[in-house]
């Protein structure tokens, strides 16, 4: 029941992250801006996940279930305010407080959960939980245009809100209260410092900045060479969409199948690997329309279960601080996707093949900073 009330929170909180992105021209023209003033709103909304790690350690000060709790109030709130305010600096906020309330939730679930669950079954517990990413973009922003279709551009928010305030009570009475954490603002502080003064956090947080680098710097140019290549706009839009959602949910089901069963090392390790073969396969298999969307596949695929398998990992390096290493594991992504971004355009001015380069020596940091934390701790 707790998976399954995870999971849908976390589809419904991922819905309105990721509806930001297909429907962005359809907010602009409804608030009247350019598109050029809603991707500053993007920009604004991807540095929540950089403020977390300032915040997340206070509010776990009171416990798992109230960080939750508090996070999908701001969630529900955030985006009531669209429905009672539809102006653009409310949508703006919508977007900032939606995604630091995504990015508050998850590291808090994730440690209710390791909390309570062996580290030799934590894969698929924690990887089950992973569906809510992929099932936003399968079922959530599907439903997004329908009703967008049929009751304007606000009405999205109104079934968000209506699903933020009944997901809100759902966890008030199915989720037991758990002990609140021991110690003042010093010891939280002293926590939240201890992660950079730990070899195996910085090498575990490596991991997942590293890789995440590596899928941004192919994940951003690959729209771009396809069009260059094959003059591909938007009627193919739907078929890679629908490409990335179903690979998304077969990453996520080879975690929860075979994870614990590999070893989280052995597992994290076939993925960069695979995920490294099937960059370099990009370009080869990338001849035509079709060759494209199967390396597309296989790229999107061996991606999602690496960083799917980083996450259970990451939960047991440091359990006494272990919501505060996960909300740096959020921030470590997020910068991640920050940095690959300009690395990308910058290597496909040389060629596309240049690009996937790029992406495999990222990868192959990424192994070397997992070898690294295998050296300080073991990973079973």
């Amino acid at each position: 029941m707790q998976l399954t009330l995870f999971t849908a929170i976390r589809t419904v909180m991922n819905t309105a992250y990721r509806m930001a992105y297909p429907f962005l021209g359809v907010f602009a023209r409804a608030l009247g801006v350019d598109l050029k003033t809603m991707s500053l709103a993007l920009s604004l909304r991807s540095l929540s996940g950089s403020i977390v790690p300032f915040i997340i350690p206070s509010i776990d000060s009171r416990g798992r279930k109230f960080s939750m709790l508090f996070s999908v109030g701001i969630f529900a709130l955030s985006v009531a305010l669209v429905v009672f305010f539809p102006t653009f600096p409310a949508l703006l906020a919508s977007m900032f407080f939606t995604s630091l309330a995504k990015y508050i939730f998850d590291p808090a679930m994730q440690a209710y959960l390791s909390d309570s669950t062996p580290y030799e079954k934590r894969g698929r517990v924690l990887a089950t939980t992973e569906f809510g990413w992929s099932l936003a973009f399968v079922l959530g922003v599907p439903l997004v245009g329908f009703l967008v279709a049929r009751g304007g551009w606000i009405s999205p928010f109104t079934l968000l809100a209506f699903l933020g305030l009944l997901t809100f009570i759902l966890l008030i009475f199915l989720i037991p209260k758990d002990e609140t954490r021991v110690g003042g603002r010093d010891s939280l502080w002293t926590s939240f410092s201890s992660v950079f003064s730990y070899p195996p956090a910085i090498a575990g947080l490596s991991i997942g900045l590293l890789a995440t680098i590596a899928n941004e710097i192919v994940n951003l140019i690959f729209g771009v060479w396809l069009e260059d290549s094959f003059g591909l706009k938007i009627a193919a839009l739907g078929a890679f969409a629908a490409v990335i959602g179903i690979s998304e949910i077969s990453g996520e089901s080879l975690v929860a199948l075979f994870y614990d069963k590999l070893g989280k090392k052995r597992a994290l390790g076939f993925g960069l690997m695979a995920n490294s073969i099937a960059a370099l396969l990009l370009p080869i298999l990338g001849k035509n329309t079709y060759g494209a969307l199967l390396g597309l596949f296989i790229f999107y695929i061996t991606f999602e279960f690496t960083l799917v398998s980083v996450i259970p990992m990451m939960t047991e390096i440091m359990p006494s601080a272990r919501v505060t290493l996960m909300s740096f594991n959020v921030a470590a992504l997020s910068l991640g996707r920050a940095i690959g971004a300009p690395i990308a355009t910058f290597l496909y001015q040389f060629g596309f093949p240049i690009v996937v380069g790029g992406a495999i020596l990222f990868n192959i940091f990424a192994f070397i900073a997992l070898q690294k934390l295998e050296k300080y701790k073991s990973l079973a």
